[in-house]
């Protein structure tokens, strides 16, 4: 089995930064706009070189969603910046309204998702916004697991004609996907196996992995996916896993009601039904801990990828 490895540890919205900082450089049409959270959302760059094309408008997420619309119309490519609660449950109406149902080609960039925003606790944290914006119609939905991939995905966005949902991270994480190419819609294998398939999204992608390494030494051979693209949804990578393993695990750093599990779970029941286990939260807001801590109380790390796939084998 292919086995990754890292030298550093970045955190995901530092991916997001370069990546828009990159883009000021290389394409005009590019503007930001931000809610407050400059610093946060790592943006810095892009309004020092560029203030002309930076928008702060402060706590009024709201408002900040219907400029972004309303800049689509001069031929702007928008993007958006605050923490995903406020991204998404905050303003939701003026999604709805303004991006989706007027198709507009606003980019909303969401840092600090999952539980993994931490010690700021449930009323920052959001584990419900996959399935908020995956249901909207036209609405792409990305969810990145490192550093490289987070700026592989901001650029790729730019060009991308249609609203985007791109969702990332506070904690540093291991950089594992450099030399991985990006492509909207379009899932990952990072291993090859028979006995499982794991497809995971996110911070959960690099805990596949470790999983799969300890799932190796049990003699499982899995196959792990990296699915950085919800919707649309990558089927036909799914489905040649699943016809060669019989079983998958689906993991992400979410609720198990309305993500990853349920999307890969109505694709199964439509093409071909297979025993499926889900690593995600059970139906809970968070709480205020470290990220570490809150990954482990709400099992989302390679011990309980490795539980579920034990399980889901039991079933075959």
């Amino acid at each position: 089995m292919k086995k990754y490895t890292y030298t550093e540890k970045k955190d995901t919205r530092s991916g997001f930064g370069d990546g828009l900082t990159e883009l000021g450089k290389t394409n005009p049409n590019v503007v930001a706009l931000c809610a407050d959270l400059t610093g946060s959302l790592k943006m810095g760059d892009f309004k020092n070189n560029h203030p002309e094309r930076f928008f702060q408008i402060g706590i009024a997420e709201a408002n900040m969603i219907g400029i972004a619309a309303g800049l689509t119309i001069g031929g702007k490519i928008p993007f958006t910046g605050t923490f995903a609660n406020f991204s998404t449950g905050r303003v939701y109406d003026q999604i709805r309204q303004s991006v989706a149902y007027s198709d507009k080609n606003v980019k909303i960039c969401a840092s600090h998702a999952g539980l993994t925003l931490g010690e700021d606790g449930a009323t920052h944290q959001i584990l419900e916004d996959i399935g908020l914006m995956k249901m909207l119609p036209g609405m792409t939905v990305i969810n990145t697991c490192d550093y490289s991939q987070t700026k592989a995905a901001t650029i790729a966005i730019a060009a991308y004609e249609g609203p985007v949902y791109l969702r990332f991270g506070r904690p540093k994480v291991p950089v594992f996907m450099t030399e991985q190419p990006f492509e909207i819609g379009k899932g990952i294998k990072l291993t090859e196996g028979n006995d499982v398939t794991i497809v995971a999204t996110g911070h959960l992608v690099w805990e596949a992995l470790q999983a799969a390494e300890q799932l190796e030494e049990k003699g499982i051979s899995a196959e792990v996916i990296n699915i950085h693209t919800i919707k649309p949804l990558d089927e036909d990578i799914i489905l040649k896993s699943i016809a060669k393993t019989g079983c998958i695990v689906t993991a992400e750093e979410h609720n198990k009601f309305g993500g990853l599990g349920e999307s890969v779970a109505r694709c199964l029941a439509t093409n071909t039904p297979t025993p499926q286990e889900f690593v995600a939260v059970n139906d809970s807001f968070g709480e205020s801990a470290t990220p570490a801590q809150l990954m482990e109380k709400y099992g989302l790390n390679d011990e309980a990828i490795v539980k579920a796939v034990e399980k889901v084998i039991s079933r075959k």
